[in-house]
């Protein structure tokens, strides 16, 4: 299994020059952060875990040829606004699989409404295959996923775990009951927003809870704000098995 971090930054914030937090003037490129989303592959698929503004920019970096389906983590527009963008999938591979919650699927019906229409459509607009997902877990490309559900504050939202790999977005708090669904995993990727308190994101000292309940042998931390700091700067102060995440990391399985 092959992890490409597309994206590790956030929406959170706008850094202006002569603020306190001068990382997004960085020379740097592990500081340069695209909204946050992972392709996962395997044998010969290829799936992503959210589909945000910066999706189609993070694909032609990433040289992707092809998806096999696009997993939602939640509805919120830094995860979900680049669903248009997957026309050029569309036109060489026909409709896109999605796999999100009820709710997410319609929140997107009611944004990309001219994606998911079958009357009079516009000739030019991607199509999708839905499969609604719930709290059980699901197949694709001969894997099972495991969703993971938590809270980004009051909207319930979903991580996913494929064999030794887990990955979680945008949580704030998560049950006992799933982050037992967690043990076991070698990788583990955790949001960390900054080190202050936030009301709908871990901040670093609760993604560090919640790693060291579960233990994996490496954790990488993503949705990562400006006013976190600079790359090398965290990298020095973490665990020994927890590494800040940038655009562009490889991870083999």
């Amino acid at each position: 299994m092959k992890i490409t971090f597309l994206g590790t930054g956030t929406s959170q914030g706008i850094p202006v020059i002569g603020s306190d937090h001068p990382v997004c003037l960085s020379s740097n490129p592990k500081d340069k952060r695209l909204r946050v989303s992972v392709l996962v592959e395997w044998s010969q698929y290829a799936y992503v875990i959210d589909c945000g503004p910066d999706f189609r920019q993070q694909m032609l970096r990433a040289n992707c040829q092809k998806i096999d389906g696009i997993l939602f983590t939640h509805e919120h527009a830094d995860h979900t606004a680049g669903l248009d963008d997957i026309r050029p999938f569309y036109f060489r591979q026909g409709d896109i699989p999605i796999f999100a919650h009820a709710r997410v699927l319609d929140a997107l019906r009611r944004r990309f409404d001219y994606i998911f229409t079958s009357e009079d459509k516009y000739a030019g607009a991607p199509g999708v295959i839905t499969h609604e997902i719930a709290n059980t877990p699901f197949l694709i490309g001969g894997m099972e996923v495991v969703p993971i559900s938590g809270w980004h504050y009051r909207l319930q939202v979903f991580g996913f775990r494929f064999g030794d790999f887990a990955y979680l977005t945008d949580m704030k708090t998560i049950d006992d009951e799933e982050v037992e669904k967690l043990l076991g995993v070698k990788i583990l990727v955790v949001n960390a927003l900054r080190h202050e308190p936030h009301i709908s994101h871990f901040n670093l000292k609760e993604a560090l809870a919640l790693i060291a309940r579960v233990a994996p042998q490496k954790a990488y931390l993503t949705h990562i704000s400006h006013t976190f700091g600079f790359h090398d700067e965290i990298e020095t102060k973490l665990p020994v098995n927890v590494h800040l995440a940038y655009d562009n990391l490889q991870l083999i399985l």
